[in-house]
């Protein structure tokens, strides 16, 4: 390869990372497992700002649809596009927060300083991240002493620390007392305010009436409704919709 076919390379690969990877665009998303189909079809427009609530009964494919969008499952056919990147090319620009978090068996501040090494980040930041979820103060502590809340508020610490574009959260404050819940929806709703792209999956009506811009209702495996948060909760336009906000089982 020339030299000026090799810096014109580089110049590429730069301006790629610079490139914004919203618009997400799903189509005719398709996951089984062996005979049985848990996405069919699904398809999705996501634009590129705001808190995208994603809901559904239990077994509608949530949390796959997340772990597919992110890049950890490969789907059985469809295509997941990022504006002009395949998925397999964003992953290191998203961030995935599990319900519960699994932490290094080290010290709080440990767990930060691994992320900002492994990406590359200053490792200066991690008094500032910590600070930002309320743990500066057990910064030295075990990370495995920390409360269900704060372990949660270290994960999303680690999320941060990697500069995302987009954040996926999986039913992230399930089972934490109400104190916890509002500290780590106010932690998200910054980061959305921040420019960072939240797509987060509840079952908590309260919280995805105070989180959502937009709701994706899942049912069947499908796309059975998305609509602002202003018309999808006092008129949800599907029956399946309107009874589970009715608190009716969806089948």
């Amino acid at each position: 390869m020339s030299d000026a076919m090799a810096m014109t390379t580089a110049s590429d690969a730069v301006d790629a990372q610079k490139m914004p990877i919203l618009p997400l665009a799903v189509r005719d998303l398709v996951l089984r497992f062996g005979d049985v189909t848990v996405l069919d079809g699904l398809c999705l427009d996501l634009g590129a700002s705001g808190c995208t609530v994603v809901m559904g009964p239990n077994g509608s494919g949530k949390s796959l649809l997340l772990k597919l969008l992110h890049g950890l499952m490969q789907p059985t056919a469809g295509q997941i596009l990022w504006d002009r990147h395949g998925a397999a090319d964003v992953t290191a620009r998203q961030a995935l927060v599990f319900q519960k978090p699994v932490l290094l068996r080290r010290s709080v501040a440990a767990n930060v300083d691994f992320v900002l090494k492994v990406r590359g980040k200053d490792r200066a930041r991690r008094n500032a991240l910590l600070d930002h979820v309320g743990l500066a103060h057990k910064a030295d502590q075990p990370a495995r002493l920390l409360s269900g809340g704060e372990a949660q508020r270290l994960a999303l610490a680690r999320a941060l620390a990697t500069d995302p574009e987009v954040m996926f959260l999986d039913e992230p404050t399930a089972s934490l007392d109400p104190a916890s819940v509002l500290a780590i929806e106010q932690i998200v709703s910054e980061a959305r305010d921040s420019g960072v792209r939240i797509i987060f999956v509840t079952h908590d009506m309260g919280q995805a009436r105070r989180m959502a811009d937009d709701v994706v209702f899942l049912h069947r495996g499908c796309v059975a409704e998305h609509s602002p948060a202003s018309k999808f909760f006092p008129e949800p336009r599907c029956d399946a919709a309107r009874d589970y906000l009715n608190g009716r089982i969806v089948v």
